[in-house]
């Protein structure tokens, strides 16, 4: 089988090689796979080994969703009774699918075991794994939500041939480094005594990372809500730019917006103070949200919407049946604001969002923000 180029090592992909089967049994042969209770495992094709040895031994199964793209963590729930070759299936990429339920930020899981697959590894638990850092992502993503404690041990599954000799200075702060390595033939514990990542270093973040994956803005959110610096690193670059006089000056006299409103009843009408009426006919368009906890104050709504850039023209609030209408100028603008709350959180749920059913004309609006 050809090795493969990977930042800048030609190493063998484990999957086309003899023994990965193998080497992913001997994770029964661990002491903190017998201690786990809730095992978090890559859906790597490798790993379905693993994934099956949990599910038989009656553990929690946790696997990332692909790429962060619907949320953190799908957690596998085998049907009652399921038979040897029913966990095998739901071992698999389209079982994961099938018998499968999300947890959110708010799943409160509490990870015992971390399984991550690697393309090189060296004995001192240096790890290098696709380029793509979503390993790192979710442990930091993990770490961020309390899901992992300092001491949750990491294990990753590879041939003989990829554990190799790797410089720590190729290491960064946000890489994660492993305790055991499972081949075919060897069970290496590391002791490994670099510290793993502390949570999300948001510096290192880019905004279009922010933009693919959309619980990583619930997280964003609530870390900035709790005090936290989360200043992303392209607008470190902006803020570096933004300490010229020209800028200065451009700032201090743009518009500044106000948010005026109006109580009626139950339901609660915002609207832009620089837009107190949409000029002309036609048809803006409406986002529904709805899953809003009780608890959550139309305040908290606004403030989410100003973070992600999503702030409507107008927001009617009704939070008696847990949901609000965000009404934006045009199609595109409320597709963008959909795109970017998909996934998000707040209160501990997963808002719905999604453009709503019946648009109304621009009138209509008008007029029933003055009821």
């Amino acid at each position: 089988v050809p090795p493969v180029l990977r930042q800048g090592f030609w190493v063998y992909r484990s999957s086309k090689l003899p023994g990965s089967h193998q080497a992913c049994c001997s994770i029964k042969e661990l002491d903190v796979f017998s201690r786990a209770r809730e095992v978090k495992v890559d859906p790597d094709k490798p790993l379905e080994g693993v994934r099956l040895a949990a599910l038989q031994a009656r553990k929690t199964l946790l696997v990332p969703t692909p790429r962060l793209r619907t949320g953190l963590f799908n957690k596998i729930l085998p049907p009652s009774g399921a038979t040897k070759e029913m966990l095998r299936r739901c071992a698999t990429s389209q079982g994961i699918k099938e018998y499968s339920v999300p947890v959110g930020l708010d799943g409160k899981a509490r990870v015992d075991l971390v399984v991550v697959g690697s393309v090189a590894v060296s004995e001192k638990g240096w790890r290098i794994g696709k380029g793509e850092g979503y390993a790192d992502m979710e442990y930091a993503m993990m770490v961020s939500m309390g899901a992992v404690q300092e001491d949750t041990p990491v294990v990753t599954i590879v041939h003989d041939c990829q554990v190799i000799d790797i410089a720590e200075e190729l290491l960064d702060d946000h890489d994660l480094t492993v305790d055991y390595i499972l081949t075919p033939t060897r069970t290496i514990k590391t002791n490994c005594k670099r510290p793993k990542p502390q949570g999300i270093i948001w510096q290192k973040v880019s905004s279009e990372m922010l933009g693919k994956i959309p619980i990583l803005k619930s997280l964003r959110y609530r870390e900035k809500q709790a005090g936290k610096d989360v200043t992303l690193r392209d607008e470190h670059l902006d803020l570096a730019n933004a300490n010229t006089p020209e800028k200065a000056m451009a700032e201090n006299t743009r518009p500044q917006a106000a948010v005026g409103s109006a109580q009626t009843g139950q339901h609660h009408v915002e609207s832009d103070a620089l837009s107190p009426r949409l000029e002309g006919s036609g048809v803006i368009t409406t986002v529904y949200v709805g899953n809003i906890p009780p608890s959550v104050r139309a305040s908290e709504l606004k403030s989410a919407l100003r973070e992600f850039h999503a702030a409507p023209l107008r927001l009617n609030w009704q939070g008696a049946q847990r949901r609000a209408f965000l009404d934006y100028r045009d199609k595109a603008t409320a597709e963008s604001a959909v795109s970017s709350l998909k996934g998000f959180s707040l209160g501990g749920n997963t808002l719905r969002v999604e453009l709503a059913k019946n648009q109304r004309n621009k009138g209509q609006v008008e007029i029933n923000s003055q009821r």
